[in-house]
C-alpha cells in the first residue's frame, strides 16, 4: 500500500518544532491563506520525491503532521480551501518516461489513525454513518500494511493486458513489461471473471535487498531502503533490469470487475489466493475494535522477523455491501483506515555535527553518530534540521524537549520514521560530558565563506553566495538533471560531481551541458578515451543531451531550482503564461513591487515586535502601505497578475522575481534557454465558453472537487486565480464562500453558484 497510502498527525510548522491543529483557532484568514499556500507546495514537493522520483526527502511523521495541519486550517475556513488543496491529492503526477494509463476505478490514498482511541472511533464512525447500533454485527479485517509501490493488474479472459502504478490516483504509468517480469505475478488466470483488475504491493524482501546492494556496492548502485529499491527498479525503461532486480508482490484489492469475486473483503481475498496470487497470510477477520487492536499488536510484534517492511496495519470492513454503502471521501474510502506504527527509537553518542549546503543555500545540521541499528537499519547520521532545533526552541522560541539543547559528546536519542531519514529527538543529560560546549551554528557559508543570512520568519540560515558556492551550484545541477526536472539518460549526481570538477570539459551551470559535445570536439583528451566512457557511451550522452533540447515549459522552470517552486507550481505558471517570454517579460516588470512586498513582510515583522515590547497595537496596514507608496502601477499589475495565480502565494512569487532579478542568474537561465525550444502547455479547448477567462473558485463545490473542477476549467482553456481582482472574469462561490465573494460584489465580477458553473461548461 505504500507510505503514502496514509492520512494526517498533529501538525507542525517549520522543522523547529511542532505546532499542532491547536493553534488554528487563532489565525486570521489572511494567515490561513498564506500558510495553505505553503502547506501546498510543500506537500506537493515531498509526493513528487516520494512518488515521482523514488527518493523521499521527509518522514512520514513530517508527511503526516502536515497533511493534518492542512486538514485542520481548512476545516476552520472551509472558503479557503485551494483547488490544489492537498487533501485532494493521491500520490505524484505519472513520469514522463512512460506511457500515461487513466484507471478505471481510482486507486485511493488511506487515511491514517495512530493510537487505541482513534481506532475506536473509526469503528464507532462507520457504525454512525451506517446507523447500526452497538449490538449490530460489524466484521473487520486486518492485514500489514506494506510499504511497497502500489501496481495495478488488468486481466481480461484470463490474460494480463496492462499494468499500470498508481500515479495520482487517476493516471498511472504503463510498466505492463516490467511486471511481466516478476515471479509473483501470473501472467495468465483460470477461472477468472472477464475483466479483473488486481491491486496490491510490490516490495523487496530485506535478504533480497542486501544481496542486490552487495552487487551495487561493486558499481557503486546502491539503495536506501527496501522500498526505495522495489520503485526504482519496477520503473526500470529496460524491463531486463527490472527482471535482474528480486521484485515481489502481495494481492489485497482490485479494481475494475466484470463480476463479483465475493460478497466479503476476507472472501475476495481468498478469491484471488485461489487465483495464484500471493495474498497476506497474516490478514485477519476481527469483530471489533479490541480485536483489531490485539491483531495490531500481533503483526508488531513480528514485524522485525517478517522479512519484508511493513508500517502499519489496515483495517477494512469486511461486508462489501457495506463498504458500498460507505463509499467514498475525496481521496479516502470510509470503510479502511491505516493503523500507523510508531517510530523506531534508539540511543548512541554524537560524534560530530557537520553542515551541509543545498541548493537553495540552505545550512541543514547533519548528526554524526557512532553507528546503532534502528529498526533493522544501521544508522550513523541523522538530520538536526536547524538552528533552532539544535538550542533546544521551537521557530518561535518556545522550548522543545524541555529546553534541552544538543552538543557534541551528548548520548542522543534517533528515531526513523517511514524509513526514511534518521532524526534525533532526544537527549539524555545525565550522561552529557562534562567538556560539552553548546553549538555555535556558522554564520559563514562552509563551501564558500560567503555570510549565511537567516531572514525574518525563516527558520533555516542560508548561503548568500548565489552562483558563487560550489555546494550550491552542485546541487542545483543535480536537481536540474533530476526526474522530474530534464532527466538526461546517463547524466546523473555522480557524472554531475565528475563534470563539475572536471577542469577540461566542466559543466559549473545548466547551460554548459548543452555545449559539452562541442566543447568535447575541441579537447586534445576526448570524453570517449577517458575513465568509465567509451565511444558508444560519449555518444550516448551526447544523444540523450540533444533529446533534451526540446523541453515542457513547466520541465524548464522547475529545473531551475528556484527555491519555492515545486513542480505543481510550475505547471500552474507554465499554463498561465504558455510563453516563455510572457513569463519572463511579465516577471521584469514585477521587479519593484516584489522588493516592495519584501520590504513590507521585514517591517511588518519589525514593528509587530515594536508594538509587542512598547505594549500597544500594531499598525501593520500603515507600515505596509508605506513600503508599496512608490510603486508604479504597472508594477503592481504584474505583481497581482502572478500572485493572482491558483497556487503561486506571495513568497513563491518573490521567489521567482528576486531569482530572475539577479544579475548573474538571469544570465545564466538565458544562457541556458538560448539552446533551447521551449514547447508550450498543451492546447486547451479555445471554443468553449470559459476560453481565455480567468476564474475563481471560492466556498465549498459539493458535485465536484475543487481539484476536478480546476482541472476542467484548465481543460477548457480557462485560467484558474486563487484570487480576485480585476482581471477576473467569473466568481463560482459554493456554500461557505466568504472574502472572495464578497471582493467579487464589490467589483462587479459576474459570480455563480455550483449549478450555473456546471450548467455553463454543459454539464458534469
Amino acid at each position: 500500500m505504500g507510505r503514502r497510502g496514509r492520512g494526517v498527525a498533529t501538525g507542525r510548522r517549520g522543522q523547529g518544532g511542532a505546532t499542532g491543529a491547536s493553534d488554528v483557532d487563532s489565525l486570521t484568514p489572511e494567515a490561513a491563506e498564506a500558510e495553505l499556500a505553503d502547506l501546498a507546495q510543500r506537500l506537493a514537493a515531498a509526493n513528487d520525491a516520494y512518488h515521482g522520483a523514488d527518493s523521499p526527502d521527509i518522514s512520514d511523521a513530517e508527511y503526516d503532521a502536515l497533511k493534518r495541519r492542512n486538514a485542520a486550517i481548512e476545516g476552520r475556513f472551509p472558503g479557503l480551501k485551494r483547488a490544489d488543496s492537498p487533501s485532494e491529492q493521491v500520490g505524484a503526477a505519472p513520469s514522463g518516461a512512460f506511457a500515461k494509463v487513466p484507471h478505471a476505478v481510482r486507486m485511493l490514498s488511506l487515511d491514517n489513525v495512530f493510537d487505541d482511541a482513534e481506532v475506536t472511533e473509526f469503528a464507532a464512525r462507520v457504525r454512525r454513518y451506517l446507523g447500526l447500533g452497538d449490538d449490530a454485527d460489524l466484521a473487520f479485517t486486518a492485514e500489514p500494511k506494506i510499504d511497497g509501490l502500489s501496481l495495478s493488474l488488468r486481466y481480461e479472459n484470463g490474460a494480463l493486458v496492462l499494468a499500470a502504478t498508481r500515479g495520482d490516483g487517476t493516471t498511472g504509468e504503463n510498466v505492463t513489461r516490467n511486471a511481466e517480469t516478476i515471479p509473483d505475478i501470473p501472467r495468465t488466470l483460470q477461472g477468472a471473471p472477464d475483466v479483473l483488475e488486481v491491486r496490491g504491493e510490490v516490495y523487496m524482501s530485506h535478504d533480497d535487498f542486501a544481496a542486490l546492494n552487495a552487487r551495487g556496492a561493486e558499481t557503486g548502485r546502491t539503495f536506501a531502503n527496501p522500498r526505495n529499491a522495489a520503485a526504482g527498479s519496477l520503473r526500470q525503461l529496460d524491463p531486463a533490469v527490472t527482471k535482474e532486480r528480486p521484485l515481489r508482490f502481495f494481492a489485497y484489492a482490485w479494481g475494475e470487475l466484470s463480476e463479483p469475486l465475493a460478497d466479503t473483503q476476507l472472501g475476495a481475498i481468498e478469491r484471488l489466493a485461489a487465483l495464484g496470487f500471493r495474498t497476506n497470510p497474516l490478514t485477519r477477520l476481527c469483530d471489533g475494535p479490541e480485536d483489531m487492536l490485539a491483531t495490531y499488536r500481533e503483526i508488531e510484534a513480528q514485524r522485525a522477523t517478517l522479512g519484508y517492511d511493513i508500517d502499519g496495519v489496515v483495517y477494512k470492513v469486511n461486508d462489501l455491501a457495506l463498504q458500498r454503502r460507505l463509499g467514498l471521501r475525496s481521496t479516502t474510502p470510509r470503510w479502511a483506515t491505516a493503523h500507523k506504527f510508531p517510530a523506531e527509537l534508539a540511543w548512541t553518542r554524537l560524534e560530530a555535527i557537520d553542515i551541509q549546503v543545498g541548493r537553495t543555500g540552505a545550512l541543514s545540521p547533519v548528526a554524526r553518530l557512532t553507528p546503532v541499528t534502528v529498526g533493522g537499519v544501521v544508522v550513523s547520521n541523522a538530520t538536526l534540521h536547524n538552528e533552532d532545533y539544535i538550542a533546544g526552541r521551537d521557530n518561535r522560541g518556545a522550548p522543545i524537549r524541555g529546553g534541552k539543547d544538543i552538543r557534541v559528546g551528548d548520548w542522543v536519542q534517533v528515531y526513523r520514521a517511514g524509513d526514511v531519514i534518521p532524526k534525533v529527538a532526544d537527549v539524555d543529560l545525565s550522561q552529557r560530558p562534562k567538556d560539552a560546549a553548546p553549538y555555535a551554528f556558522p554564520e559563514t557559508c562552509p563551501d564558500c565563506g560567503s555570510p549565511a543570512i537567516r531572514e525574518p520568519g525563516d527558520s533555516v540560515r542560508r548561503c548568500t553566495g548565489g552562483l558563487i558556492c560550489p555546494a550550491q551550484a552542485v546541487e542545483k545541477l543535480k536537481h536540474f538533471v533530476s526526474r522530474p526536472a530534464f532527466d538526461i539518460d546517463g547524466l546523473g549526481a555522480k557524472q554531475i560531481e565528475m563534470f563539475f570538477a572536471d577542469d577540461q570539459l566542466p559543466i559549473r551551470e545548466p547551460a554548459d551541458i548543452f555545449t559539452l559535445e562541442e566543447r568535447d570536439a575541441k579537447n586534445v583528451t576526448r570524453l570517449k578515451n577517458r575513465l568509465g566512457y567509451g565511444e558508444t557511451s560519449a555518444t550516448n550522452l551526447f544523444r540523450a543531451i540533444d533529446d533534451k533540447r526540446t523541453i515542457p515549459f513547466a520541465r524548464l522552470l522547475f529545473g531551475l531550482g528556484i527555491r519555492h517552486l515545486g513542480e505543481v507550481a510550475a505547471a500552474d505558471l507554465a499554463r498561465h503564461f504558455r510563453e516563455w517570454d510572457a513569463l519572463t517579460a511579465t516577471v521584469d516588470r514585477a521587479r519593484p513591487a516584489a522588493a516592495a512586498h519584501l520590504a513590507a513582510e521585514a517591517a511588518e515583522a519589525e514593528e509587530r515586535a515594536a508594538a509587542a515590547d512598547e505594549g500597544r497595537r500594531a499598525e501593520p496596514k500603515r507600515v505596509r502601505d508605506a513600503a508599496w507608496a512608490d510603486v508604479a502601477p504597472e508594477a503592481k499589475d504584474a505583481w497581482d497578475e502572478i500572485v493572482g495565480i491558483e497556487g503561486v502565494g506571495g513568497v513563491l512569487a518573490a521567489s521567482l522575481v528576486t531569482a530572475f532579478g539577479s544579475e548573474a542568474e538571469r544570465a545564466s537561465i538565458d544562457r541556458l534557454v538560448s539552446h533551447l525550444t521551449v514547447e508550450p502547455p498543451e492546447a486547451r479547448d479555445l471554443g468553449s465558453p470559459v476560453a481565455g477567462k480567468t476564474i475563481v473558485f471560492t466556498g465549498t463545490l459539493e458535485k465536484m472537487t475543487r481539484a476536478e473542477a480546476k482541472a476542467r476549467a484548465e481543460a477548457l482553456g480557462a485560467k484558474v486565480a486563487g484570487s480576485v481582482s480585476a482581471r477576473t472574469d467569473l466568481v463560482v462561490a459554493g456554500p461557505g464562500a466568504g472574502s472572495k465573494a464578497k471582493k467579487a460584489e464589490e467589483l462587479g465580477v459576474e459570480t455563480l453558484d455550483e449549478d450555473g458553473w456546471i450548467a455553463l461548461i454543459g454539464g458534469l
